[in-house]
């Protein structure tokens, strides 16, 4: 093999090189692309879930009133069988 076809065989090689890596980066470009979307996406997402649970620590104010709530359901539950005791002709055992 002379000098010049060594020389050319070298830049033939460079080239098949170098289209490999310039094909390499823009698959690597495009799956860039593709991941920043998805962040975006996610950005946006997340936001939304953010503005649903900001008022979640005022839920621990809830269970105390709950059990107040349930107290006053027990009296009316019993107010209103003592109303309906008998309603209907059927009497209360």
């Amino acid at each position: 093999m002379s000098n010049t076809g060594a020389w050319n065989l070298a830049l033939v090689i460079g080239l098949v090189a170098a289209l490999i890596v310039a094909a390499l980066l823009l698959m690597l470009i495009r799956a860039v692309r593709d991941i920043e979307g998805s962040v975006n996406g996610l950005l946006e997402v997340a936001t939304s879930v953010a503005g649903n649970t900001a008022n979640i620590p005022q839920l621990e104010a809830t269970a105390p009133v709950l059990g107040l709530i349930v107290e006053e359901a027990v009296v009316q539950d019993g107010y209103m069988n003592a109303l309906t005791d008998g309603y209907g002709g059927v009497q209360a055992a």
